[in-house]
């Protein structure tokens, strides 16, 4: 059995549901609630298929690239500590991604979809938490679904968005996004110790 909160916080935290409100509420601007509603749905079930994409076949990739699983667990460690810095100290999710409206058309795909859920650190999380050599089908198959249940509440929420945003405004929603970085920043320098540690034999 996997540590089912350890793997939602982490998940939580990469794909940073509360921070999608704002950039959903940007997107969806002008859409009357039903338009609103089935652009929730959609994005949800992209960035869904996309991470799944990833649990079923991101290893497969390295292995065919003769990339060692290891190398990636350290890799991954340090680029979900980069993301997780930029979460914290730079421009949070939500006014990040906000920058993107507008410049490109507005639908569910991008930026709601791509990068907003399925963001390179939810990528690396679905591949890291599904290793082959480290968990067995049954984990894996746990870790997906607890996976999927957080693009779940992030669809909820996009649902609710209008009254979220009532509620905390960009600032909380901003607040939330460094909370979670410090969170992924803590995960990530402790993937990378547990890499450096199995491959050297410490």
């Amino acid at each position: 059995m996997i540590d089912f909160v350890a793997v939602f916080i982490f998940f939580f935290a990469v794909i940073d549901p509360i921070g999608t409100v704002p950039v959903f509420l940007a997107v969806t601007n002008g859409f009357d609630a039903k338009a609103k509603r089935k652009i929730a749905l959609q994005a949800a079930f992209v960035a869904a298929l996309i991470l799944v994409f990833f649990v079923a076949v991101g290893e497969i990739i390295l292995t065919a690239l003769n990339i060692p699983l290891l190398a990636f667990q350290i890799a991954g460690g340090i680029v979900l500590f980069v993301f997780a810095m930029s979460m914290i100290f730079g421009e949070s999710k939500p006014d990040e991604e906000l920058r993107l409206v507008g410049k490109e058309s507005e639908t569910a795909i991008f930026p709601l979809a791509v990068p907003s859920l399925a963001s390179p650190g939810a990528m690396l999380a679905a591949v890291l938490l599904t290793e082959n050599h480290r968990y067995n089908l049954w984990e894996q198959a746990q870790t997906t679904l607890v996976m999927l249940s957080v693009v779940i509440i992030a669809m909820i929420l996009m649902l609710a968005a209008s009254w979220i945003h009532r509620f905390i405004g960009n600032g909380g929603a901003s607040v939330i996004s460094r909370v979670m970085g410090l969170i992924l920043a803590s995960v990530a320098v402790s993937n990378v110790l547990a890499g450096i540690k199995e491959y050297f034999a410490l």
